[in-house]
């Protein structure tokens, strides 16, 4: 798909905070983030919908997604996960390209998907990294 951002970073031609990638999906950094550390992760086959996967795709979707959530809470510390996912616009999905969302929860924060702040290119970078570390350091 040609406008869709998610195929676009895919492309290299948006830029992204990389943390994981895969033959099947890629994993980076969300561009707002309520919580540090939430990430994004996605197959490199434009998929509008968890209907449209198949039985492998959804598989090595959720292989990566297990694999970034560790991640995610070795350098996070949380002590909770939200691993949430919208299928068509009905649904609340604002990109048409089929992802899950990786949102990591502190006791004290309350609902923070209400407030998403813009974090910049470098603050990505320094998340994505750190969690890059982590998944290399893994037994998985």
């Amino acid at each position: 798909m040609e406008q869709c951002i998610f195929c676009r970073i895919l492309r290299h031609e948006a830029p992204a905070s990389l943390v994981y990638e895969d033959n099947q999906c890629i994993a980076f950094m969300d561009i707002n983030q309520p919580n540090p550390y939430k990430v994004l992760v996605i197959p490199r086959e434009h998929i509008e919908t968890l209907f449209d996967l198949t039985d492998a795709q959804g598989e090595a979707m959720m292989r990566a997604t297990l694999r970034v959530a560790r991640a995610i809470r070795a350098v996070s510390g949380c002590d909770g996960l939200n691993v949430f996912q919208n299928n068509g616009i009905t649904a609340g999905q604002e990109v048409l390209h089929f992802h899950i969302h990786l949102l990591p929860r502190f006791a004290s924060d309350g609902t923070p998907w209400r407030n998403p702040r813009p974090t910049s290119r470098d603050e990505l970078d320094s998340m994505a990294t750190a969690l890059r570390v982590a998944l290399a350091n893994s037994d998985d």
